[in-house]
């Protein structure tokens, strides 16, 4: 990678101090839309505004890298190009285009939402936040990122990468409301749509969780934590608001075996006797049937007289 332009001409903005109702200061703006003209990553989803596929995006998103979402999002919108194709379809059609991608249970939700978007909005994904998180499956993140990637509303949106730029250049930890507070502070007015892609791929390529690049950064010199990091300062990304903590190990996990459940449901249905097998716990039919009523609970099959199938 390149390094990025440095020099910008900025006025900078105080570093905000935690206090215990909100932050109002922001990033800085000309930095960073600067900074993302030139490096903002060429991403499909980021060539079209239409809101379903936004929608989609977004959700393939949550917990998955970008490598994996990046062939199946144009596959996925193939088969189900609207919500209204995506409701009349069965969950368990939506689960078996959505297999691989891990998490399924967002596709059950994707599913239902698709549901109530019919049922309530005709069809078409709303464009006030309100009405976005009453959708299943649609949380803050989620919500705010349709409205300035689909709507390119001023809406700032906070996820991992998000929330360790903010705390960072903040120099504390940043409770929820804080780290909201000063992600809208930051949004330029009419470039909420630039301004978070490139405050995301500034966490994502530049802010990272380990090695940072803070020389290539283009608010290093506003940034606490650099300042702080000198010194051998603590980080104070770990535990923020948005940043995601370590995930479980997902080997011989109870995740791995749902997922080969779901996975070979895909195939066509899965005989009671042979559950554990399928699951990757031949000795072990407790475990097999513990996960995989879990799997009926979330919507992701249905137990039949003789095993298992997608609903």
């Amino acid at each position: 990678m390149k390094s990025s332009p440095r020099g910008t001409s900025v006025s900078f903005v105080p570093a905000p101090k935690e206090s215990d109702h909100s932050i109002s200061q922001s990033l800085l703006p000309v930095a960073v839309l600067a900074w993302g003209a030139e490096w903002l990553r060429d991403l499909p989803w980021r060539n079209t505004r239409d809101p379903w596929a936004v929608l989609v995006a977004e959700v393939m998103l949550q917990q998955t890298q970008i490598d994996r979402v990046l062939p199946r999002w144009p596959t996925f919108l193939e088969r189900f190009p609207d919500a209204a194709t995506c409701a009349a379809g069965s969950a368990g059609e939506v689960v078996q285009e959505w297999s691989g991608l891990g998490f399924n249970r967002r596709a059950v939700m994707l599913h239902r939402c698709a549901t109530v978007l019919v049922n309530e909005h005709h069809g078409v994904v709303p464009d006030e936040l309100p009405a976005l998180l009453a959708l299943p499956g649609v949380g803050p993140y989620t919500a705010r990122a349709v409205l300035a990637f689909a709507f390119e509303q001023d809406a700032a949106v906070v996820d991992t990468n998000v929330g360790r730029v903010l705390a960072r250049f903040a120099g504390c930890s940043l409770k929820p409301r804080q780290a909201q507070d000063m992600a809208d502070a930051s949004v330029p007015v009419g470039a909420g749509w630039a301004w978070n892609q490139a405050v995301l791929d500034l966490g994502s390529m530049v802010c990272r969780a380990r090695a940072p690049r803070c020389k290539q950064c283009p608010i290093a010199e506003a940034c606490v934590w650099q300042g702080n990091r000198e010194k051998n300062g603590p980080d104070p990304a770990p535990g923020s608001a948005g940043v995601a903590g370590k995930q479980s190990r997902f080997e011989g996990s109870d995740r791995q075996g749902r997922g080969r459940l779901v996975a070979a449901l895909g195939l066509g249905p899965v005989n009671g006797d042979h559950l554990a097998p399928v699951m990757g716990w031949p000795d072990d039919p407790q475990r097999a049937q513990r996960v995989a009523a879990t799997v009926v609970a979330d919507g992701l099959a249905q137990e039949t007289n003789n095993g298992f199938v997608l609903p």
